[in-house]
């Protein structure tokens, strides 16, 4: 783990407090958000919806948003937002994400990921990790996440996830979750 970068297990306490602030602010707002994500919630639980439907009333399909506001592994503050019209995210030509999603769609990849936003920046702290391959194998893998833009180096042999990729790939993960 590289100096100064939080530790898993004080990133985990951090969750575990806003998962508890959370929870007190759905009793609050009397939510009874008993089931899994979004389950037997009434509609004024949602605070961003309102907003959103607010912005899109001319728009006849409706549209998404994506925001978030996190610390990344060195402390520093992310902040990204992005909204489109349903229309424009159906007209667009989807093959051209291919390589963007795909190059998240292997297990060694996602490990080496998560790794760099666990605090381990270099490949040899990646190296110490087991079943991630071969000196060779984890800088192809490293390669196809830079092409793709989720990754960036820092310097000789050290990587990290770029600022204005870390919502995005939080985004995709929390999405892919079932």
């Amino acid at each position: 783990m590289s100096e100064g970068a939080p530790s898993w297990n004080a990133l985990a306490g951090q969750v575990a407090e806003l998962a508890r602030r959370v929870s007190e602010l759905e009793e609050r707002l009397g939510s009874g958000a008993g089931g899994p994500e979004g389950e037997n919630e009434p509609a004024d639980a949602y605070w961003v919806l309102p907003q959103l439907r607010e912005r899109l009333q001319e728009v006849a399909h409706g549209g998404i948003l994506f925001a978030g506001s996190v610390a990344g592994s060195g402390g520093e503050r992310a902040e990204w937002e992005r909204s489109a019209t349903t229309d424009s995210v159906l007209s667009s030509d989807w093959s051209e994400l291919a390589d963007t999603l795909g190059a998240l769609g292997q297990p060694v990849r996602l490990r080496l990921v998560q790794a760099l936003l666990e605090g381990r920046t270099a490949v040899a702290e990646l190296l110490e990790l087991d079943g991630l391959g071969t000196t060779g194998q984890i800088y192809h893998h490293l390669r196809q996440l830079v092409s793709a833009g989720w990754l960036e180096t820092t310097g000789r042999g050290r990587y990290r996830v770029p600022p204005t990729r870390l919502i995005p790939l939080l985004v995709v993960v929390t999405a892919a979750r079932r």
